[in-house]
């Protein structure tokens, strides 16, 4: 007789009771993904200077047309809730406090990778592409590359471009010319 084993996932609202009654604190590196709470690797300098590269172009270039959101949540379904390096949002004067953003709100979302490239392309993607988030880049510290993903079907992107250093690319909604050294550093 065989026996069935089965997983028990998680949803995001017993997600954040799990917070609420504090077997989740602010301090675990955690995020809700496909229903299982997966450990986030430390943050480096190199990755941690990368962010705050990326943060300081788009406040600069975008102003209050959107929210640029750092290592803040995005819930992408009913099983998910990632936490992207950063989330371009649609402006909203509660600065998203009464819930977090979903993925209609999501303009664009970028993952820097240096230990986690294949999470990003395989997992994170698909989880993106899913969720119809119009936008993903990949900001590639090893290869030094952007790798731009757009157009989103079922659990893939149409569209995929590298740029690597010296070139550029346009982000049409912000109508945007963007050096990859701009990002890349």
């Amino acid at each position: 007789m065989s026996v069935q084993i089965s997983k028990r996932l998680l949803t995001v609202s017993e997600y954040h009771k799990m917070a609420e009654a504090g077997i989740l604190t602010e301090e675990d590196r955690v995020e809700l993904i496909h229903g299982e709470i997966i450990e986030m690797s430390p943050i480096g300098s190199k990755h941690a200077g990368h962010v705050n590269r990326i943060m300081a172009f788009f406040m600069k270039q975008i102003g209050n047309l959107a929210i640029v959101s750092v290592q803040n949540p995005v819930v992408t379904g009913a099983y998910s809730e990632p936490e992207p390096d950063i989330a371009i949002l649609r402006y909203r004067a509660d600065f998203y406090e009464d819930s977090h953003p979903q993925p209609e709100d999501v303009f664009l979302i970028i993952e820097v990778a240096d230990t986690s490239l294949d999470y990003d392309r395989d997992t994170k993607m698909k989880l993106y592409a899913t969720a119809g988030i119009p936008e993903f880049w990949i900001i590639n510290l090893e290869d030094e590359q952007i790798e731009v993903h757009k157009n989103p079907a079922q659990d893939k992107y149409l569209f995929h471009e590298k740029i690597k250093r010296g070139g550029s690319l346009f982000w049409e909604k912000f109508d945007l010319q963007i050096q990859a050294t701009e990002i890349l550093g």
